[in-house]
């Protein structure tokens, strides 16, 4: 199989080694979203509310105004999984397009995105960069599609009540087949990779995929196989070698 293909990564506990973003800046702050996310496995919360509410307890842990720059600032160190980059630029020298498909906040997926930039100019785009993060990498493009959740910002930086809700958990698959159309990419040529039953959609839209550094035995059933080493480097060997036969 040598054409093109489409590889969709998950990205809390797949690109990111920790157990979300989300997380991440809540141990930075010291509060906790257990009481959300019971209400959430209780099917008293859906997913817009959600981010609503996690957002709120974000800004209840900080003094006057929540900024962009805020959110953006704890974000910045948030660690990456081995091979992260191995992986990704690997992929795109093999002539295949990369998404980031995840639940979690936009910046982290932004900034790894930031890593891969295009010849291109800047533009805004579905599945694009924001201006911001393009600025940072000499006002280019990315190579990579960005589809995830978190905040919006007024244009004086203050992070409004409302949310960003672009991916639904369960899911996924709907945005995986609007880029197979757009990129005339079959299923057959589409590779995911996630840890999670929020990928199960997404791994049945695809003609391979991976269950890496799983949450929870669920999705392993409905993925080609699972990787439990955190370490991308193994997931791009498999990748590699299914569209090679």
């Amino acid at each position: 199989m040598s054409e093109r293909g489409l590889v969709c990564f998950d990205m809390d506990r797949v690109l990111i080694d920790h157990l979300s973003t989300w997380q991440w800046v809540y141990d930075k702050l010291g509060i906790s979203n257990e009481e959300a996310f019971n209400l959430y496995n209780q099917g008293l919360l859906n997913e817009w509310d959600w981010i609503i509410l996690d957002i709120a307890l974000i800004r209840s842990a900080v003094d006057g105004d929540l900024l962009d720059e805020d959110l953006r600032g704890w974000l910045r160190d948030c660690p990456r999984m081995k091979g992260w980059r191995e992986c990704i630029q690997s992929l795109l020298d093999d002539g295949h397009e990369v998404a980031i498909i995840s639940g979690g906040m936009q910046h982290s997926a932004r900034m790894i995105a930031a890593q891969f930039p295009s010849s291109s100019q800047w533009r805004r785009r579905w599945g694009g960069i924001d201006r911001n993060t393009a600025a940072g990498i000499g006002g280019n493009d990315s190579l990579l599609h960005v589809f995830c959740n978190g905040w919006t910002s007024t244009p004086e930086g203050r992070i409004p009540d409302t949310g960003r809700y672009q991916v639904q958990m369960h899911a996924k698959g709907a945005i995986v087949k609007m880029l197979q159309r757009r990129l005339g990419i079959s299923k057959q040529h589409t590779a995911s990779v996630g840890d999670s039953a929020g990928d199960i959609d997404m791994f049945h839209e695809s003609g391979f995929s991976i269950t890496f550094n799983p949450w929870d035995e669920r999705p392993k059933e409905h993925s080609t196989l699972t990787i439990e080493e955190k370490n991308l480097n193994l997931v791009l060997s498999e990748i590699r070698r299914y569209f090679r036969e």
